[in-house]
Parts: structure tokens; C-alpha cells; sequence
């Protein structure tokens, strides 16, 4: 995915040197900044999920049983 953003950047920055338009210049220095800095929309590897649940039980997950006899 880096390498894709990086091409998108350099595409991007070559057309709005041909055009001189500053909107692509914007867009392609984004797509830059995201290729050298390796973060996406979230930030670096920020969609991931975690590959391990937490074995900890919190306070409020426990659940304190009560025997009602008749």
C-alpha cells in the first residue's frame, strides 16, 4: 500500500507541475507525506485489531452470584 500512495504522490505532483494547479500539488504532497511516513487513515497500522485478547478480568466484569432457597 505504500508503494501505490507513492506513485498516486509523484502522479499527482507531476500533474500540477504540467498544470499549475495547486489543488493537485495538495493532493499529492498528501499522498507523499503518507508514503514516507507509512500512515493511512488511522494513522500507522491504526485499522488493525489485536491478535490477542487480555486474559485479565476487570472489577466491573465479574459477576457476584447469590442462592435464593425457597
Amino acid at each position: 500500500m505504500r508503494w501505490v500512495r507513492l506513485i498516486i504522490g509523484v502522479y499527482f505532483i507531476w500533474q500540477a507541475i504540467n498544470t499549475l494547479d495547486s489543488f493537485s500539488a495538495f493532493i499529492g504532497s498528501f499522498f507523499l507525506l503518507q508514503a514516507l511516513t507509512n500512515t493511512g487513515c488511522c494513522g500507522a497500522e491504526g485499522c488493525q485489531i489485536p491478535n490477542q485478547k487480555s486474559n485479565e478480568i476487570n472489577d466491573h466484569d465479574k459477576v457476584d452470584y447469590t442462592i435464593i432457597k425457597p
